[in-house]
C-alpha cells in the first residue's frame, strides 16, 4: 500500500469510529427541489411550461451549533436538484434558505417575482428530505400563442 492509500484507509477507519463512539449518532438530511420555466408568465404550472436542466440553486444552512455550510447544486434532466450531508446529529441542519442563482437556458432566464428564496427550519429526521416548492424563470418575450 502506498502512503496516499494508507492515508484514506486512516481516514475512513477514524470517520467510522468517530460516527460509532458512544453518544454519537449519524444524522442524513436532504434538500430537494425542482426549477421550472413558466413559457407564459402566467405564475401557474402548465402543459406549455417545461423543467430547467442545469440551473445552479444554493443552499445555505445553520446547523444546530451555529455552524453556517453552504451548498451548490445544479438540477438534472428532470428540473430537480438535490444537496445532501451525513453529519453528527449534534451538529444537524436547523435552518436553510435556498435560493435560485441562474438558468443557463437562452430563452427562459429571468427569475420570476417571489422566486428569490425560501427560509424554512429543517425538522425532518435522518433519512428524510426537505421538499421546497419550485423555483421559475420566465422568458424575456413569452410566445405568441400565450
Amino acid at each position: 500500500m502506498d502512503l496516499r492509500t494508507n492515508n484514506l484507509v486512516l481516514g475512513l477507519l477514524l470517520i467510522v469510529a468517530i460516527f460509532r463512539a458512544p453518544g454519537v449518532g449519524a444524522w442524513t438530511g436532504e434538500i430537494r427541489g425542482r426549477v421550472v420555466c413558466d413559457v407564459c408568465g402566467d405564475s401557474s404550472i402548465g402543459p406549455e411550461d417545461h423543467v430547467l436542466e442545469g440551473a445552479e440553486v444554493a443552499v445555505l444552512c445553520i446547523t444546530k451549533s451555529g455552524e453556517v455550510v453552504n451548498y451548490q447544486a445544479f438540477t438534472n434532466s428532470k428540473g430537480v436538484y438535490t444537496v445532501a450531508e451525513t453529519m453528527p446529529e449534534s451538529e444537524r441542519w436547523d435552518a436553510c434558505l435556498a435560493r435560485p442563482i441562474s438558468s443557463f437556458h437562452e430563452l427562459c432566464n429571468r427569475p420570476s417575482p417571489g422566486s428569490a428564496g425560501i427560509k424554512f427550519t429543517y425538522k425532518r429526521p435522518s433519512g428524510y428530505f426537505h421538499n421546497v416548492k419550485p423555483f421559475v424563470y420566465r422568458p424575456e418575450n413569452s410566445p405568441s400563442y400565450c
